[in-house]
């Protein structure tokens, strides 16, 4: 178990290029499984998540090449079908929740599946329903294995169909699509997610051979193939960390400059950071972030509390809004931040009441933030990081904070950041790792 420590107030300057999309990675990567030819990957992030999905493979079977900084080579010509069975494979799928995208790859390919009950952040209940029904429809027989505790699906050759999705599901419109490129006839897909990860992916399947139309709308069409082949694919940058390090920046009034942002697929990511009133600009296809000595957030015109919420593509990714809720503490004036796609997220705010904070936090939902406008800092604390957005809002409220803060647990934060503390470090950050002996 390591920690964070960090002193705060301390101002950052400089450049920092955000790393490869942690979401996108964890599509790309299980989507390597529907083909035996090689494929190619650039900018894959050196985060927790994705080096474990990328273990995962090699122990499937896969030919698993690291050709250069971020750049990996995949080649599933033969797959130990036999290790799905394994006590090692239940439990480090369960521990990964992005390794439910397999199920639609191996499905396809191989007639069979099998997926541990899925594990990761404990942010509320993420069903996999979407994902069942999707695959269902398209021919797999379903049912769940009580006495190991895995869910089993099995299909002899996929059939096309049309289904309407109940949810806007990213990792089960994945799952879907990937498998339906392997299916008999036409799949289309309504209420599909459109993130910009999903558009990679399907312009990833494309480059193999498949037949998608309607990428980046909410209806896909898929005319499936007989089978897929090689390719090479470049990972987008992270929005995530984009946002996290705008909220950096402006907790800390710091002038910095993100590099290489693709701008174009940032969608409101931007315009939201500038509701609370950071005058963040647009330089090519990096973003600066000047330093300021007051962020006002805006109200609406009726002059009522300007409220920020999450949904889905093109919407606001909800998990930006940790970092706005905190950047919002400095800020002047009130928001209403509305958490409506997961039911946990928010209970974080508790340690940043306990550093000072002036929030209530109406529901599992809602949380009301009054602004101190930088007149009353937040005081450094002990805290313990519950899931991967929360992590590192409290990371960022520790950096703005008077005093140290020693944040735990933060493999959480490892399992979405790459190197985050020595890339902050240079930035100016006083933040270091403290490793802690492991107990038995």
């Amino acid at each position: 178990m390591s920690s964070f420590i960090i002193n705060g107030g301390h101002s950052l300057n400089g450049t920092i290029t955000p790393q490869g999309a942690k979401n996108e990675a964890l599509q790309i990567l299980c989507a390597t499984l529907l083909t035996g030819d090689e494929i190619v990957v650039d900018n894959v992030p050196d985060i927790l998540d994705v080096n474990n999905l990328i273990a995962l493979l090699g122990d499937m079977g896969v030919q698993v090449h690291k050709l250069g900084d971020r750049k990996w080579s995949f080649r599933a010509a033969k797959i130990n079908l036999e290790y799905f069975e394994s006590d090692d494979f239940a439990r480090r799928n369960s521990a990964l929740r992005g390794s439910i995208m397999l199920v639609g790859p191996m499905l396809a390919r191989f007639g069979k599946a099998i997926v541990a009950k899925p594990g990761g952040d404990k942010i509320g209940r993420r069903h996999i329903d979407t994902h069942m029904e999707g695959l269902v429809r398209l021919g797999a027989e379903f049912f769940y294995d009580t006495e190991k505790s895995k869910y089993v699906l099995k299909a002899n050759r996929l059939a096309g169909c049309e289904m309407l999705l109940s949810e806007a599901s990213v990792t089960g419109t994945a799952n879907i699509v990937m498998a339906a490129s392997l299916a008999r006839g036409r799949t289309v897909i309504y209420n599909a997610a459109c993130e910009p990860y999903v558009q990679q992916l399907c312009k990833m399947l494309c480059a193999m051979g498949a037949r998608i139309s309607g990428i980046g709308s909410n209806l896909l069409t898929i005319d499936g193939v007989e089978s897929l082949s090689g390719c090479t694919h470049t990972i987008l940058p992270d929005m995530i960390e984009v946002g996290s390090f705008i909220g950096m920046a402006a907790m800390t009034r710091s002038e910095i400059t993100i590099k290489n942002v693709s701008y174009r697929n940032l969608g409101i990511i931007p315009d939201s950071f500038r509701r609370l009133g950071i005058n963040l600009q647009q330089r090519g296809d990096d973003i600066y972030v000047p330093a300021q000595d007051e962020y006002r957030i805006e109200s609406y015109i009726d002059g009522s509390i300007m409220k920020i919420a999450d949904a889905p593509w093109p919407g606001l990714t909800p998990d930006l809004l940790s970092v706005l809720l905190v950047v919002a503490t400095q800020c002047h004036g009130s928001v209403l931040i509305h958490q409506k796609m997961f039911e946990s997220r928010l209970f974080f705010v508790d340690k940043l009441i306990d550093m000072g904070a002036q929030i209530i936090l109406c529901d599992p939902h809602r949380a009301v933030v009054i602004g101190h406008n930088h007149e009353r800092n937040l005081k450094g604390r002990v805290m313990t990081s519950p899931d991967i957005r929360a992590g590192i809002a409290l990371l960022i409220a520790a950096m703005g904070a008077e005093g140290r803060s020693e944040i735990h647990n933060i493999d959480q934060i490892d399992r979405g950041y790459e190197h985050i503390e020595k890339r902050l470090a240079a930035l100016g950050a006083d933040i270091r790792r403290k490793e802690e002996p492991m107990t038995h």
